[in-house]
């Protein structure tokens, strides 16, 4: 079992777990993920890599509450184990040389797009990192994604921090005033749709991550299957990053709502009778 080591809470849904699995982080790149289980009966979920150290043998997550599976993740502390932890799964970002990259981060997406942004600016590309969220509750890691920046721009929608509006708002100024070579975006998939259709007007090449429904990670199951330039993809084995001009984002919003239903009568029930402490076990003890 993989234990916590440690965890914090980074907004109001937004947590952060540290996890002791020294295999992955042996081999843990920037742009890949895991595939987690918090317990025997639990659904399996990919999660993106958020960090890694290989001398102390952690991976970090950050995910957001929203389902079941998520909020049951939310209760374990440090100590707690997880069932399973597999990984690293995708390709890894292709990292040269671009030179000036904006770096987009939506929501929790920001937490993705700072090990890239880290490996992209020690490869000397000239970052220009643009964070937002709803409100300033959800805005998180502003410093760290500054320390890898040569500049940093906020925005929400309420207007609550940074500047008010979109970081489609803020991207659009950078490319009209400095110009960039290759445009990040990681986020929700309406804003990296948004990303998308901005860039390609003018001509700059983008790449998203995408965050697809999820059973084995490794390419048998297909439903993870995503259209990039009229072909199918699929995300576990052959992303999860792509060229945001050639993704079918009405296809993968489509599909993405598929077990809506679903799971919302999973979080129902789990919210009705309650996490499974009785496998929050210490690492090492019984179940």
């Amino acid at each position: 079992m993989y234990e916590i080591i440690e965890k914090e809470e980074l907004g109001a849904t937004i947590k952060l777990i540290m996890i002791h699995a020294p295999l992955v982080a042996a081999k843990a790149l920037a742009g890949q993920f895991v595939i987690l289980r918090v317990h025997e009966e639990g659904e399996r979920i990919p999660v993106t890599i958020a960090d890694f150290d290989r001398a102390a043998g952690t991976i970090t997550c950050v995910f957001q509450e929203v389902g079941r599976t998520t909020k049951e993740l939310g209760t374990f502390e440090a100590g707690d184990c997880l069932k399973d932890f597999v990984g690293p799964l995708g390709v890894p970002s292709h990292i040269q040389n671009y030179g000036r990259v904006a770096c987009v981060g939506g929501g929790v997406g920001v937490a993705p797009v700072y090990p890239i942004a880290r490996a992209l600016k020690e490869a000397g590309n000239e970052i220009i990192s643009i964070i937002g969220a709803r409100t300033k509750d959800l805005i998180f890691w502003e410093d760290r994604m500054r320390a890898v920046s040569d500049e940093l721009l906020a925005a929400t929608d309420d207007g609550s921090y940074g500047r008010k509006g979109f970081v489609t708002d803020l991207l659009k100024e950078v490319i009209e005033d400095k110009g960039i070579d290759l445009c990040l975006a990681i986020g929700p998939l309406p804003m990296m749709r948004a990303v998308s259709e901005l860039t390609r007007r003018y001509g700059v090449k983008t790449v998203v991550s995408i965050n697809t429904l999820m059973v084995d990670g490794t390419g048998m199951c297909g439903c993870c299957r995503v259209t990039v330039g009229g072909e199918t993809r699929f995300t576990c084995v052959d992303g999860p990053e792509f060229d945001g001009h050639e993704v079918d984002f009405v296809e993968l919003a489509r599909r993405s709502a598929v077990y809506k239903t679903q799971e919302k009568l999973s979080l129902d029930l789990y919210e009705e009778k309650g996490p499974r402490h009785d496998h929050q076990c210490r690492c090492g003890g019984e179940e």
